[in-house]
């Protein structure tokens, strides 16, 4: 049985990671991306990729800057 795969994710993967985005989890602490990669068989550092790409296009999206600044800059 073959799973569909996008940009090397599998469909659940990429829902999963996704929901968790959605939830409120935009920038996850490295426990949370520990359990995330162990729940969907990624790499921490697959996992933390994926989530850093999909933050600089939810700042584009809303029109903020790509790279997260602090609120002094």
């Amino acid at each position: 049985m073959s799973t569909e795969q996008v940009n090397g994710l599998t469909e659940e993967q990429l829902g999963i990671l996704e929901d968790s985005f959605n939830k409120g989890n935009k920038y996850p602490d490295p426990t949370t991306l520990l359990l995330i990669s162990a729940e969907i068989g990624l790499s921490e550092e697959q996992t933390e990729k994926w989530f850093k790409q999909r933050q600089a296009q939810w700042r584009k999206s809303e029109g903020l800057p790509s790279e997260c600044r602090s609120v002094t800059d």
